[in-house]
């Protein structure tokens, strides 16, 4: 006997409805599973998605995060995943190629002074620079006051790769700033005569602090820390020492991680543990004296950015360990560390398949990433429920 139209509609209807139900019943675990690492087997959620390519994620002492999108648009986002319109006051911003807007971070002081740094490709003469900037989050955050750019890279422009574009505030609240070397030009990472290719340190109000190692020199910009990097994407203080460290991309292989010390010379492009995309050699050879070795290389490159340092309860398995995304590899990564030494790695999520951009740890101990896509989420990693 044949099944009437009707009632297969209604089977069909129904089916659907439960397996939505299911979905819903599940939630995160239905979109992604659980993850095996060492600490044991890790649940990834899905706080928000939608941004058009996120590319760096602060807290705030409330719990919700400053997100910059690098088309130029910053937004709020709460712990429960409300996203916020765009703030107003954010800066024309050069998005083109790998420009755009890139890193924020918050002022060490932010309860009191409400301070926030962010940095940005700038368009200037037909080329772009890496510009940074100090403001002021209203405080129904909805806007950014007091707007005042604090430095703007000096050298050839980029056409749009290679801005670097990392910020990280030192205990003694003075500014790191990462600044790429425009690719076309990596020569000039050797020159300290211009701004590429370089770590520079700075007041929060752009001026020179004391203490800066070519600070007096006629040949050399006051604000260089450290010379001879390529592309850095990732830079925090360790808060075991209270140095900087780094992170930066090598062309084909020979992506670094560093401990950035004042007045070193890391090599690029030098020294390397990379060939061109060619297939080309670039380096003289991978060592040489006066020049810096990286804590740890990778190749073939995994193109990591973002970075840090886990300090929190949630693991306490990975205290003390470093954890990078990877664009390229699609992964997270964690370093063991010995101190200054890199002892193992540990490659994590590797069945998400997303660009990781930037990894930060949460006031809830949790890690949080930004994917890097024209849909990218927020998300959230903690140990999976038992």
């Amino acid at each position: 006997m044949k099944t009437p139209v009707g009632l297969v509609t209604v089977a069909l209807t129904v089916a659907i409805l439960l397996a939505v139900s299911f979905l819903i019943a599940t939630g995160t675990r239905g979109e992604e599973p659980a993850f095996d690492s060492s600490a044991g087997e890790l649940e990834v959620r899905t706080i928000a998605r939608g941004l058009a390519n996120p590319w760096a994620l602060a807290f705030l002492p409330d719990g919700k995060m400053l997100v910059t999108e690098r088309p130029g648009r910053m937004r709020i986002v709460t712990a429960e995943g409300q996203v916020s319109p765009p703030l107003k006051g954010v800066p024309d911003v050069w998005a083109s190629g790998q420009g755009g807007l890139l890193d924020v971070v918050t002022d060490k002081s932010f309860a009191q002074n409400r301070t926030i740094y962010f940095c940005f490709a700038e368009r200037a003469d037909g080329g772009g620079r890496t510009t940074a900037a100090r403001a002021k989050l209203s405080d129904d955050n909805g806007r950014l006051d007091e707007v005042k750019i604090i430095f703007r890279q000096q050298g050839p422009l980029s056409s749009g790769n290679h801005y670097g574009c990392r910020i990280a505030q030192a205990d003694d609240g003075n500014l790191f700033v990462a600044l790429g070397d425009h690719f076309t030009y990596r020569d000039q990472a050797q020159n300290l005569g211009n701004h590429l290719g370089k770590l520079i340190r700075i007041a929060p109000d752009g001026s020179v602090p004391p203490g800066n190692p070519f600070a007096g020199r006629a040949d050399a910009k006051p604000e260089i820390w450290s010379y001879g990097h390529r592309n850095v994407q990732a830079l925090a203080i360790n808060p075991a020492s209270g140095e900087p460290w780094e992170i930066e991309h090598g062309p084909r292989g020979g992506d670094e991680v560093n401990l950035v010390g004042k007045g070193k010379n890391y090599g690029w492009p030098v020294i390397g543990y990379g060939i061109d995309y060619s297939g080309a050699k670039i380096h003289e050879s991978t060592a040489k004296d006066g020049m810096e070795q990286p804590l740890k290389y990778w190749v073939p490159s995994i193109a990591p950015s973002g970075m840090a340092f886990y300090t929190g309860k949630l693991f306490p398995k990975w205290n003390g360990s470093l954890f990078t995304g990877a664009l390229r590899g699609a992964m997270l990564v964690r370093l063991t560390l010995n101190g200054s030494a890199v002892t193992s790695e540990e490659r994590l999520l590797q069945n998400l398949h997303e660009r990781i951009r930037d990894v930060r740890q949460g006031p809830d101990g949790a890690l949080w990433l930004l994917t890097d896509s024209s849909a990218g989420r927020v998300l959230r990693v903690t140990p999976a429920a038992k």
